[in-house]
């Protein structure tokens, strides 16, 4: 299969390197330097698009790739705001999408457990939850999108939180308001060099705590996760999301 790049940094070489392990051919990388050579027909090169680079830029990419007519996965998060737009261009010009918070395999498996776990939780109203998540001193969006996803899983499953509320913790551990109504869901937001991503879902009462936690040891899981998803969507028309590659039985 023929793969190309929109952002070619940290994330663009991992996935360089997984999708030419895996035979497939890298044939156009596209940064803020060159992004003069994204034109149609340059993009039409390629089977499959991935793109990870900033949420500025990230809508700007799916269009190029909509008016080339060439798939896209889409990695980059903090754009959704415009998701349901990006969804009714993609069907109605007949293109083909595929978006996620995370690709890894791990995470998404996290994402599973977690909607049934909160379902399950329902039967335990002593317990309080709150998710925490971990990342690197760059990440431009908080909460992550990860976070988010594992939130809106909690709040799909769990009948007595109906929305989340975003605290930054500073490095000092200083928090912004964190006053929180009952109806609420914490989603706490650290940022620590160096931390390819770690995230936690916390259900604690007074007698003890369950702790349901991912752990990213470094960035190959997400690139692996992109590459994969190039491969399933390849031949497919449509607007689909990361999930829609899993299947599972539990």
């Amino acid at each position: 299969m023929k793969i190309g790049l929109f952002g070619y940094g940290k994330m663009g070489k991992i996935i360089e390197k997984i999708a030419t392990d895996r035979q497939h051919e890298i044939v156009l990388k596209i940064d803020q330097d060159n992004l003069h050579e994204a034109t149609p027909e340059n993009l039409q090169k390629a089977d499959v698009m991935i793109e990870f680079t900033t949420p500025a830029s990230a809508i700007s990419n799916i269009e190029r790739c909509f008016e080339a007519g060439v798939p896209i996965v889409v990695g980059t998060t903090g754009w959704y705001e415009q998701l349901d737009e990006v969804k009714q261009k993609c069907l109605t010009s007949n293109n083909t999408l595929l978006y996620g918070s995370n690709y890894s395999v791990g995470v998404n498996i996290f994402f599973h457990v977690n909607r049934i776990l909160a379902k399950i939780m329902n039967n335990y109203p002593y317990y309080e939850v709150q998710v925490e998540e971990i990342h690197h001193t760059q990440k431009l969006d908080s909460p992550s999108g990860t976070a988010i996803t594992i939130a809106e899983g909690i709040l799909d499953g769990l009948e007595a939180k109906n929305e989340w509320k975003n605290v930054l913790v500073s490095d000092t551990g200083e928090t912004a308001d964190d006053n929180l109504n009952n109806n609420q869901l914490l989603i706490e937001s650290h940022r620590i060099e160096s931390v390819p991503g770690t995230h936690t879902v916390l259900y604690d009462s007074e007698v003890d705590s369950i702790e349901f936690k991912h752990t990213a040891h470094n960035r190959n899981g997400f690139a692996l996760g992109a590459v994969l998803a190039a491969e399933w969507v390849k031949d497919k028309k449509g607007f689909y999301q990361v999930t829609d590659m899993f299947t599972f039985n539990a």
